[in-house]
């Protein structure tokens, strides 16, 4: 219950305090299972999505956020299941399955689950290549996919920083994308590439972004 009451107290004073411009709202389907597609800038993107959004939005998150002991575990694991953050372990050797297995059980709740399809945040503000994982996860459920382009989230709080500072952004949903049946003629790993380029150019063409070929490499960890 952690998650409405953090959008209802919040995302009035996020709007306030940050005049943040939220443009396509009409295109998220109101009820049923959807899949929002976004680049990936900043840590504070799932709040953004969380918060702005016209429904809930649930991510995945690392385990470890809900495991830790003491008051910054407690406080840890209440922030992230306030902003809708479902657990999964991403360290184990089928951390890639359980992931999209969690993934498919918000789906089928006829819930929202938001993927950044580059896999990891850009640190140069490109936008690079998707994974696979959000094509095969929308050809399974054969549920839409709505891309989603953030502005000035990097700059709201760039990686490294721990608090947000004042900073103007643009959260932009785009018409969803229905990818069930499409090429049917080629072999699945080509299908779900098709359609992954295809979710990736969706959001290229809201977010102006200049495109990566290759896959966007993982921030280093903190010393």
């Amino acid at each position: 219950m952690l998650y409405p009451l953090a959008r209802l107290l919040l995302t009035p004073l996020v709007r306030l305090i940050y005049r943040p411009v939220v443009r396509g709202r009409s295109n998220v389907p109101r009820h049923g299972p959807v899949i929002l597609a976004s680049n990936h800038l900043s840590f504070i993107d799932s709040i953004v999505i969380a918060l702005l959004s016209p429904r809930p939005v649930y991510f995945l998150a690392k385990d470890a956020y809900f495991t830790g002991s003491g008051i910054k575990g407690v406080l840890t694991r209440c922030f992230f299941t306030a902003f809708g953050c479902i657990p999964v372990d991403r360290g184990s050797h089928r951390g890639a399955r359980a992931s999209l297995e969690a993934a498919e059980h918000v789906l089928a709740e006829g819930r929202a689950f938001g993927i950044y399809p580059e896999g990891t945040r850009s640190l140069d503000g490109r936008l690079y290549r998707g994974r696979t994982g959000v094509a095969w996860l929308a050809l399974t459920t054969g549920t839409p996919v709505v891309p989603v382009a953030l502005t000035g989230t990097d700059r709201l709080q760039p990686v490294g920083r721990r608090l947000p500072r004042y900073h103007r952004i643009t959260v932009e949903f785009g018409k969803p994308l229905h990818c069930a049946g499409l090429e049917t003629g080629m072999r699945p790993a080509q299908v779900r590439r098709f359609v992954t380029d295809e979710i990736i150019g969706a959001i290229g063409g809201l977010s102006g972004q200049e495109r990566a070929h290759d896959y966007a490499a993982a921030p280093a960890p903190r010393a």
